[in-house]
């Protein structure tokens, strides 16, 4: 049964993403539109436990779609993963007269979210927010083209100085399990090699692989580590691999880290937070929830929660092939 929805709540969770305060704007001001409540709770999931609540309005988010993080903060909640926990959130909500919640975040808080629907039958729409690009259902989460972007320009630097010192660089990037991240700025960057989880190249082939590029001509080298690779304990140790089997070069290594998640979103990054966020409060008005939110082939699509957590996005091969013919 369709229910009257009066008064929405939006929160950001897990780690943060370029982007998130597009989303939060754009919920705001949608909820104006359909003459709705808007409720920004701080400091996500564990705010929601907290009571941690402050009324939005269209002025309360002004000048905020240009800006990296989420001014609602963000931080994960070993609270809501207990039923105690959750009950407290639920009472909090309920006691604001709130009648539904945006939550915008990765799979970890997808999860809370079906599982907090489930116990309580509350609705709740989710907003794919990761640089990890990680969402099953989504071609893209939001973060992910600013995180691309950050990544190709730093590259880019760091082979300046590779190329001047005739050095070997490995760049790790991050992407957790996924290689998304890797992939795409490795072959935007003109990397030698990438190393993604999805494919294991292996250590001894990685250094038969540059020494193939030695020999070719290529006076240095840039390497892209997904974070979750495995070919080495670590990146660290990867390196000190490759300088006992391969003296033609001088290994560095550079960690990205969190630079990759800061900065002023880029323009796709700021049109998808912003459709995104549209669409998760037309679809609370429309009576559909228990869904994430997301974009397939450029339209709107409601994924359940369920399908979100089911698997990961598949690598796309071709890439994977454009790299290795692009390096040679």
């Amino acid at each position: 049964m369709k229910k009257s929805i009066k008064k929405i709540a939006v929160l950001t969770s897990g780690g943060d993403a370029p982007g998130m305060n597009a989303a939060i704007r754009a919920v705001v001001r949608c909820c104006t539109f359909h003459e709705v409540e808007c409720v920004g709770i701080y400091r996500g999931l564990q705010g929601l436990i907290e009571n941690d609540f402050t009324p939005l309005g269209p002025r309360s988010v002004k000048n905020i779609i240009n800006r990296g993080g989420t001014f609602l903060k963000s931080a994960r909640s070993e609270a809501f993963r207990t039923k105690e926990g959750r009950e407290k959130a639920h009472q909090n909500l309920k006691a604001s007269s709130i009648d539904a919640l945006i939550v915008i975040g990765g799979d970890g808080t997808f999860a809370g979210a079906k599982i907090f629907n489930e116990e309580f039958n509350f609705p709740i729409i989710g907003i794919p927010g990761t640089i990890d690009n990680d969402i099953n259902g989504t071609d893209f989460t939001i973060g992910y083209d600013t995180a691309l972007n950050t990544v190709v320009e730093a590259i880019d630097k760091i082979r300046d100085t590779a190329n001047s010192h005739n050095r070997l660089f490995l760049v790790e990037v991050m992407g957790r399990d996924a290689g998304d991240i890797a992939l795409n700025a490795g072959i935007g960057a003109g990397a030698e090699e990438i190393l993604i989880p999805e494919e294991d190249l292996g250590r001894d082939r990685l250094v038969a692989s540059l020494k193939r590029s030695k020999a070719s001509g290529k006076s240095s080298s840039i390497v892209v580590v997904s974070e979750g690779d495995q070919i080495g304990k670590n990146i660290l140790g990867l390196a000190e691999y490759i300088r006992e089997n391969l003296n033609e070069y001088e290994v560095k290594v550079t960690v990205l880290g969190h630079i990759q998640r800061g900065g002023a979103p880029s323009c796709y990054d700021r049109v998808l937070a912003s459709r995104l966020g549209v669409a998760a409060v037309d679809s609370l008005i429309e009576g559909t929830w228990d869904v994430m939110i997301g974009i397939r082939h450029s339209k709107i699509v409601a994924v359940p929660f369920a399908d979100t957590l089911a698997g990961k996005n598949e690598l796309d091969k071709d890439l994977i092939r454009v790299a290795d013919i692009t390096s040679l």
